[in-house]
């Protein structure tokens, strides 16, 4: 690949990852409670931007293409797993909101990891996206398995810096603003935000 071409790639992967879905809101969710886990987050759906770039180069992710009923049952368990991050937070912020503590609730570096990656591994259109996008600027002689996994690396890289920046930004927020009631309620919306954005994507995916 030319150089022209990678940087009119990363260019395209800005103009995506500024666009807000469902990992900028997971990353919102972990940086409110720990500015460490939405960084994790963030690095966890980088990876899993990874492992669909591997499956796009293997030719594995063609099958979603050529399978409706295939790319429906994972959007649906995707949706579904957003939806249990959603409800799982709203029900951890309740709990918090209850309890007397002298620190402030903690959230794990490796439960953000792990939300971040899963979450991006169970959302098909990733994946479509590399199976879209990558011919577009991979030359036919050229090795397309090392060009396919270079894109899915400049990806992952930009994803993942916007969403460190994300997450710095709402961890540096949530330091200004101490206030429980403030706390409480930025996290019951980001809970609700994932959980809806869920709901959607099931529903969307029922009505294909």
């Amino acid at each position: 690949m030319t150089a022209p071409s990678i940087l009119a790639f990363a260019g395209l992967c800005v103009l995506l990852a500024i666009t807000p879905g469902p990992d900028t809101f997971l990353v919102l969710r972990f940086s409110l409670a720990r500015q460490g886990a939405g960084i994790a987050a963030s690095a966890g759906s980088a990876l899993g931007s990874m492992v669909w770039a591997l499956a796009v180069a293997f030719g594995l992710a063609a099958i979603l293409q050529e399978s409706a009923e295939l790319y429906r049952v994972l959007k649906i368990v995707g949706g579904l797993y957003l939806v249990y991050l959603g409800v799982a937070a709203f029900l951890a912020s309740r709990k918090h909101s209850r309890a007397v503590q002298t620190e402030p609730r903690r959230t794990s570096i490796r439960s953000g990891f792990l939300a971040g990656a899963v979450s991006t591994m169970l959302n098909p259109k990733v994946g479509l996206f590399f199976l879209a996008i990558a011919p577009q600027f991979v030359p036919h002689d050229s090795a397309a398995l090392v060009d396919t996994l270079l894109l899915g690396a400049i990806d992952a890289v930009v994803a993942c810096a916007y969403l460190v920046v994300v997450a710095m930004l709402a961890a540096r927020a949530m330091t200004w603003l101490k206030r429980p009631r403030v706390t409480k309620t930025l996290e019951r919306v980001s809970a609700g935000i994932l959980a809806a954005l869920g709901i959607g994507t099931i529903a969307l995916a029922a009505s294909e």
